[in-house]
């Protein structure tokens, strides 16, 4: 541990009482009950509106797939019993298994399906350029439907079974046909876990409970694939975001599971006899710095590119991660140690070159104007990122105001495409699973379509040419020739930065055990002895 995250970090033991009250149940041994902090607090049950992992997690326990990925990353049916292409591959005929139920115990039919594909596909990265070639959706009965493209497309099934932010969760038909734009009025899924309403309160806990209807495939269970067996009667999410008083309490069994504890804490845990440290997601993480392209300056891609040639990776990951043993620095995209993995030229991302910024902050006629830089501080892993923006900047020439806030509320106000003076913003900082970034169609953030762009918006022709030509190659090698342009594309224009690649394990009580191995923290297969 070093010596700024001791300096963060002080140690009191907190009143077991408190923390009861704090999760509203009696702590007494009930094997059947298990107790999940995330890594921040969920005011958003959406998982279509927004991409926080918090909501996307929440999607898992109380919706379902059509498709999932499995633990070497391959594609596999989950609600759909089999399916068909047709010679040309213009035709996909989907049919869904036997025993598929929503939870107010409506058979769930294609007319269900086929709009949540397309509220989906209205905001996903990989969902737009799929119905980019879609011509048209048939039903065919209550359990079969059909996906009509304009022409053959290479990434259908990986797109149905995109493990991560945005997933294609189906959802009944009158909830799918809500706006994509406004947030759905109904937790009614079809998954294995059932949303408990009247006990739950955003800030304090969410609370869900076994679907004793729910039929999993019989198969077991692989990555987000295969059976869905629930083993624990209840879970409870617990709003717990000060990452000391989440390690007492799971210190003190007051709570089972931790997704992401800070790092300078791990020793803490790792020393206790009743504790142990889980790697659920080895492939990791990546930190991503997003800028305003709609908002001066940095609608102006000279400045943004001064921005990022500011940039020193290992400053961001030992601000935030600390240990060499949990980051990588890498300057590829698309996550290194996989196929579309290349390292930019000249050390971009990597080290810094101010000299060559500050010629073009002021070759692009930069006015002094602050750049409003949004710091989440409620979020462990992202609160340093911030301030080594800030300084990063602030040493080629820029103006910085940056604006503290808890994550919820920078999750709504990236929303905004106001001027940073009127509630808008310039930066901000936010990170995502490995999984979601391995090639240009699943990357949010390779998306340049304006408004259908991630928040940010970016607008580039020649981008989305690039992408368009990937998500049509067949040739393996033609393709990763494909991903490396694009990846040259968005340090071209400064699209958006990748700071560096981390893990962390979990931490979970010792009498926990199934906790699976997947980009997502699924509680199912979840025994509690």
């Amino acid at each position: 541990m070093n010596s700024t995250a001791m300096k963060r970090r002080t140690f009191g033991i907190l009143s077991t009482g408190a923390l009861m009250a704090a999760a509203g149940t009696t702590r007494a041994a009930d094997k059947k009950v298990l107790r999940f902090v995330q890594n921040g607090n969920m005011s958003i049950l959406d998982p279509i509106w927004t991409t926080a992992y918090v909501t996307r997690t929440h999607g898992y326990f109380i919706y379902d797939t059509l498709f999932a990925m499995d633990a070497n990353n391959a594609i596999k049916p989950q609600m759909v019993d089999k399916y068909e292409v047709s010679p040309d591959r213009t035709q996909w005929t989907f049919t869904l298994r036997d025993g598929l139920e929503w939870h107010d115990g409506k058979p769930v039919t294609s007319a269900d399906c086929i709009p949540s594909i397309k509220r989906w596909g209205a905001r996903d990265a990989m969902g737009l350029k799929l119905m980019e070639f879609v011509k048209d959706f048939k039903v065919v009965n209550d359990k079969t439907f059909t996906m009509i493209l304009k022409e053959p497309y290479g990434l259908v099934l990986e797109s149905l079974g995109k493990p991560s932010s945005n997933v294609p969760f189906m959802m009944p038909e009158r909830i799918a046909k809500t706006d994509p734009f406004k947030q759905i009025d109904s937790q009614i899924g079809s998954g294995p876990f059932i949303y408990v309403n009247a006990e739950s309160k955003p800030g304090e806990k969410h609370v869900y409970v076994k679907n004793t209807k729910y039929k999993p495939r019989n198969e077991p269970p692989s990555g987000l694939s295969g059976g869905k067996v629930v083993k624990m009667d209840r879970v409870e999410i617990i709003e717990m975001p000060d990452p000391q008083q989440q390690v007492n309490a799971i210190l003190a069994g007051e709570i089972d599971l931790i997704e992401q504890p800070p790092h300078d804490l791990l020793p803490i845990m790792k020393a206790d006899k009743g504790m142990q440290l889980v790697d659920w997601n080895p492939l990791g993480q990546q930190f991503i710095y997003r800028f305003n392209h709609t908002q001066p300056p940095f609608n102006n891609p000279k400045i943004r590119r001064a921005a990022l040639l500011a940039v020193r990776q290992e400053d961001y990951l030992k601000a935030t991660v600390g240990e060499p043993q949990f980051y990588k620095v890498s300057s590829a995209a698309f996550i290194s140690g996989t196929p579309n993995a290349f390292e930019a030229p000249d050390g971009f991302l990597v080290k810094p070159n101010y000299e060559k910024a500050r010629a073009l902050l002021k070759e692009a006629g930069y006015d002094g104007s602050p750049v409003v830089l949004m710091q989440s501080t409620t979020l462990p892993v992202l609160t340093n990122t911030a301030p080594v923006t800030k300084a990063a900047l602030e040493q080629v020439g820029f103006k910085v105001d940056m604006q503290t806030m808890d994550w919820q509320t920078l999750v709504s106000r990236r929303t905004k495409k106001d001027p940073p003076s009127q509630g808008g913003w310039n930066i901000f900082h936010t990170f995502t699973v490995a999984a979601d970034i391995l090639n240009p169609i699943s990357n949010t953030y390779m998306v340049a379509q304006g408004e259908k762009s991630w928040f940010g918006w970016p607008t580039d022709p020649e981008m989305e040419k690039l992408r368009d030509a990937y998500s049509k190659e067949v040739d393996p090698a033609k393709a990763k020739e494909l991903a490396h342009a694009v990846q040259n594309r968005a340090i071209e224009t400064a699209q958006y930065g990748w700071i560096g690649q981390w893990y962390g394990p979990g931490a979970a009580r010792k009498n926990v055990t199934g906790w699976i191995k997947a980009p997502v923290p699924v509680m199912w297969n979840i025994e509690k002895a």
